[in-house]
């Protein structure tokens, strides 16, 4: 606060009233310069004695540790089930028995803790960068990372639909990847999906053949 109102003296500014509660400020009343700001010394050090401390009042007989123990428990809970609402968008259950809300909230949990694990992963690469892009996000990476498409060409291989952008790159470093992981994937999914292919059509051969030795018959 006091480096702000440092670098607007002389300047014709409004300064919030929160300001007055820790300085005592003069201002120039003919044009409102504002011209400097002396501290409320005994307000200021009141304020500091009490950084740092905060009271915890129970019903219950135990230490302070123990108090301390459950209050953040209960702190990580509640953060937990506002996750859940926020950002998978849980407002409410909708199931018709216990069994359907025990699994649902099981998946919900394992959900929250892939998000959580993603965030972490993408707060760490952003420490990294020199700016702090918008992409950087749980939403926004996942929203850039699903435009990485597969389509089937000519010769029936599957490839990229097309190459990897500079925002893509960058997020996919963030779990330790790089373009030449998925294009490597990309192969391997392409494979497999071949070979899913002509498994059906063989399949559909034979079926076609056995019902016409069965019409013939």
């Amino acid at each position: 606060m006091g480096q702000y109102l440092d670098r607007i003296k002389g300047k014709k500014v409004s300064i919030g009233e929160g300001y007055r509660q820790y300085f005592r400020l003069e201002i120039y009343e003919e044009d409102g310069t504002f011209l400097y700001a002396r501290e409320k010394e005994k307000v200021i050090e009141e304020e500091l004695s009490l950084c740092g401390y905060f009271v915890i009042v129970t019903s219950h007989k135990m230490t302070a540790k123990e108090a301390i123990e459950l209050y953040k428990s209960r702190d990580s809970s509640e953060k937990l089930f506002r996750e859940d609402k926020s950002y998978l968008g849980n407002k409410s259950l909708r199931v018709q028995s216990d069994e359907a809300a025990f699994a649902k909230i099981f998946v919900e949990f394992v959900a929250l803790i892939i998000r959580s694990r993603i965030y972490i992963m993408l707060k760490d690469e952003e420490e990294n960068l020199e700016k702090r892009p918008n992409y950087m996000t749980v939403p926004a990476a996942i929203r850039e990372l699903e435009k990485i498409e597969m389509v089937r060409q000519s010769d029936g291989r599957y490839r990229l639909d097309h190459g990897l952008t500079a925002v893509q790159k960058t997020i996919l470093k963030a779990f330790q990847m790089d373009g030449n992981y998925i294009r490597k994937q990309t192969e391997e999914l392409s494979h497999e999906l071949e070979r899913n292919i002509k498994k059906e059509e063989l399949e559909e051969d034979t079926d076609g053949k056995t019902e016409e030795r069965t019409f013939h018959s």
